[in-house]
C-alpha cells in the first residue's frame, strides 16, 4: 500500500514539469522503522525510472534543519522535492520556500498543516489517519468482545503530540471507544512514546509499577506497541491475557 502511494507521489512530480532528473528527499529522520520502509520505497521505486535521482536527506527530527534542506535543494536547482515533515504544524515556510523557487513539492506520510492552501505544483500523498486509528480500536474492541470482556480498561501510547497522525489517530480511539458497541473500554491513561520503542517501554514499564490493572495497550504505531510489549514481556505478563494494539504493520510487528 505504501509502495504504491510512493509511486503515486513519484509519478505526480514526474507530471509536474517535462522531466524530473533530480528529486530532493527530506525524511524527518532515518532513525525509525517505518520511516525506513518509507525511505526505501522511494529509492526503491526511483531505480525502477529512469533517469531519476533522488538526493535523500535526513533532518534528524530537527525542523530548522528541515527547512535549510528544502532551501538548500531549491537552490541546488533539484527538479522537485519530497517532504516527510518533522512537524506537521511548521509545513508552510516549506511550501512558501517550493513555490518561491517554483519546484513542485509532495508532502508524503504526515498531513501538512497547509494542506487545503497548497498551490497547484504542490501535494500531499498518504493514507487516511481517520481509518488508521479507528480500525485499530474497533479491532481491539471486537478482541475484547471475542473474549468475553464486558468491562476493558486500557492504556493510550501516543506518537509526537506535534504530528498530525497521532492527534488523528488518538482522536480516532476516543470516539470509537465512545460509541454504544464499545463504550465499555475505559482509557486508564495517555501518554506520548514519541513514536519510539524504548520510550513506550519505559512508559509502559512505570504503568505497571502503578500496579493498575488492566486489558489492553492502543499505540499510535507499530514500534510503540513493541515496546509496551517487550516491557510486559520483561514483567511476566500473561501476553493471552491482554489485547495490544498498533499502526503499520512494519516487519517487526509482523513477526
Amino acid at each position: 500500500m505504501k509502495k504504491l502511494l510512493l509511486g503515486v507521489a513519484l509519478s505526480a512530480l514526474m507530471c509536474s514539469s517535462a522531466f524530473a532528473a533530480k528529486i530532493g528527499v527530506s525524511m524527518a529522520l532515518f532513525d525509525d522503522n517505518f520511516l525506513t520502509v518509507l525511505r526505501n520505497g522511494m529509492i526503491a521505486q526511483a531505480k525502477g525510472m529512469d533517469g531519476v535521482e533522488l538526493q535523500v536527506e535526513d533532518a534528524q527530527n530537527d525542523v530548522a534543519k528541515q527547512l535549510d534542506q528544502i532551501k538548500n535543494f531549491a537552490a541546488s536547482g533539484v527538479d522537485a522535492i519530497i517532504v516527510n515533515p518533522v512537524d506537521t504544524s511548521a509545513t508552510q515556510a516549506m511550501s512558501d520556500a517550493a513555490a518561491a523557487a517554483k519546484i513542485p513539492l509532495v508532502y508524503v506520510n504526515r498531513e501538512p498543516v497547509n494542506v487545503d492552501k497548497l498551490p497547484d505544483n504542490q501535494a500531499f500523498v498518504a493514507s487516511n489517519e481517520a481509518d488508521s486509528g479507528t480500525l485499530e480500536t474497533k479491532e481491539v474492541c471486537r478482541l475484547f468482545k471475542e473474549a468475553g470482556k464486558k468491562e476493558a480498561n486500557v492504556y493510550v501510547i501516543m506518537g509526537e503530540l506535534s504530528n498530525q497522525a497521532a492527534v488523528q489517530r488518538t482522536k480516532d480511539i476516543d470516539e470509537v471507544i465512545a460509541t454504544p458497541d464499545c463504550n465499555f473500554i475505559k482509557i486508564i491513561d495517555k501518554q506520548t512514546s514519541n513514536w519510539k520503542r524504548d520510550e513506550a517501554q519505559n512508559l509502559m514499564t512505570n504503568w505497571l509499577s502503578s500496579g493498575k490493572a488492566f486489558d489492553g495497550v492502543i499505540a499510535n504505531n507499530d514500534e510503540s506497541a513493541i515496546g509496551a510489549i517487550q516491557a510486559m514481556k520483561a514483567a511476566n505478563i500473561d501476553m493471552k491475557s491482554v489485547v495490544v494494539g498498533g499502526v503499520d504493520a512494519t516487519q517487526d510487528a509482523l513477526v
